[in-house]
């Protein structure tokens, strides 16, 4: 076992998620051969309470499909205008980058250029590595021709390489460029009330509604000093150049969010995002030595604040990139290597067990849902799949031919309740369609049938990409083999 960053410290908790993953399918191979009865029964209940569960997903799904298609239809710039001051808030914008080509970074900056919130509320940071400083330094030093004198201050930084207490990864970055941007903000005397960050990856693209839609929720919304601001993930800017598996992974993860988006009172904050300024200097700015920082900064928010912290869906979209590879096999390679990464997530439990229990004056309540919603959404992440795909259907070879009643129905049951399941599979499929962009020219009218029919691959990229990554990295963290920071490549 390797200590590196924060990991090592807390073994206990590292070891409890992937326990009890592993021995869920200990006692589910166990059971299929001892009491194979009992284990259809378990399989029974559990693909029905996973039925349910998928119907009562598809109504936050659609229901917040509803908010984002409402969000959408909005001019937040308009609303924002009738409110008082609604002038003196300033963006400062993250953009963190690591070898990316320079049409990536321009159409970053662009998209803050052709916003219409007033381009002199702009502070962008443009930070790269110490380790790729050549390369960075020449796009920074184009960009800062081509956009500098368009918005009120565009900084760069250059992160070094090796400092103590880090870990090579985004958080490192961020972290180093918060605190050069701070200076800048402390030398002009803008209000800390006044300022609001957002930490995009460097392939995000905002809706053009963004900002204006995040200031406007900031100056209306009760204790908005204590939130985040949770915008739609949407992995569409070269959606209809990847797999399909990537794909369908993909629109998983939309979909998810959506589902979170609509229950803000278990809702992290996930890949790109807005907070506070006053947040993130009152926290430390991001932690260096973690690999998942865009969810840990609003654990580190609810900490800070003894659980008086929150996180505000926004609805309107984000549009970022589909992880991609230079061939169809290393683009499922890539998706494995980011799924995993995403997995890794599980990082923050010892974190927040051991957090938890020096905070009394937060209360219990709200621990105890953190801590479920936390190892409740792993541990079926890692699970379900198998149990219901694979393990599920056990303890039937071990029975072989059924001699009673229930045992012979069994399966008809299983199978009446992956009908309703398949519901949730074609509902999926056909709001998939209305988040997609238009196609390219290239492609040729089959294409969106192509895009319905892709979702049949569900039950194998559920297990392939989405149960095999959460257990590899639940049983790294266990075994203390931990996982570093996987750069997604950006190509467009």
């Amino acid at each position: 076992m390797n200590q590196v960053g924060q990991y090592g410290k807390h073994r206990f908790w590292e070891i409890v998620p992937g326990f009890l993953i592993w021995g869920t399918f200990i006692l589910a191979i166990m059971a299929s051969f001892i009491a194979p009865v009992a284990a259809v029964t378990f399989i029974i209940l559990f693909d029905l309470y996973w039925a349910l569960r998928v119907l009562y997903f598809l109504i936050f799904v659609l229901y917040s499909y509803r908010q984002y298609k409402k969000a959408l239809k909005v001019n937040w710039l308009q609303e924002l205008k009738k409110i008082k001051k609604w002038d003196q808030i300033y963006h400062v914008v993250l953009l963190p980058t690591w070898k990316e080509p320079l049409n990536i970074l321009r159409d970053a900056l662009r998209a803050i250029d052709e916003n219409p919130y007033p381009n002199e509320k702009f502070i962008v940071v443009l930070g790269g590595e110490e380790r790729d400083a050549e390369n960075f330094e020449k796009y920074a030093r184009i960009l800062k021709e081509e956009f500098g004198d368009k918005i009120k201050k565009l900084l760069v930084t250059v992160h070094p390489h090796g400092l103590p207490g880090e870990i090579v990864g985004k958080g490192a970055n961020l972290n180093w460029m918060e605190k050069r941007v701070k200076e800048y903000i402390d030398h002009e005397q803008i209000p800390y009330e006044n300022i609001l960050v957002t930490a995009f990856d460097i392939d995000t693209i905002p809706h053009p509604q963004y900002y204006a839609r995040l200031s406007y929720l900031y100056l209306t919304e009760p204790k908005a000093k204590r939130a985040s601001f949770q915008p739609l993930v949407l992995y569409s800017n070269n959606i209809w150049k990847v797999p399909a598996p990537v794909r369908i992974s993909m629109f998983g993860t939309t979909f998810w969010l959506m589902s979170e988006l609509v229950r803000p009172d278990r809702m992290w904050t996930f890949s790109s995002h807005s907070m506070t300024w006053q947040m993130l200097v009152d926290v430390g700015f991001h932690e260096p030595d973690l690999v998942s920082e865009d969810s840990r900064i609003f654990l580190q928010g609810l900490i800070h604040y003894n659980g008086d912290y929150r996180s505000i869906p926004m609805f309107l979209p984000v549009y970022m990139d589909a992880v991609e590879g230079d061939n169809y096999l290393d683009g499922l390679k890539a998706l494995y290597k980011q799924q995993r990464r995403w997995a890794w997530g599980v990082e923050h439990f010892p974190y927040m067990m051991d957090k938890f229990l020096h905070r009394p004056l937060m209360p219990l309540r709200t621990k105890l849902r953190f801590i479920f919603n936390d190892v409740e959404g792993k541990y079926t992440w890692a699970t379900a799949p198998v149990l219901i795909f694979v393990l599920g259907y056990l303890p039937f070879l071990v029975i072989g031919e059924a001699d009673t009643a229930f045992l012979a129905n069994a399966p008809f049951a299983l199978e009446r309740m992956m009908q309703i399941a398949t519901i949730g599979v074609f509902v999926s499929a056909f709001i998939s369609l209305w988040l997609l962009p238009p196609p390219p020219k290239d492609k040729r009218w089959y294409t969106w049938p192509i895009m319905v029919l892709q979702w049949a691959l569900l039950p194998i990229t559920f297990i392939i990409f989405g149960a095999l990554p959460a257990i590899d990295a639940q049983t790294r963290m266990m075994l203390g083999k931990y996982l570093g920071f996987n750069v997604t490549k950006k190509k467009r």
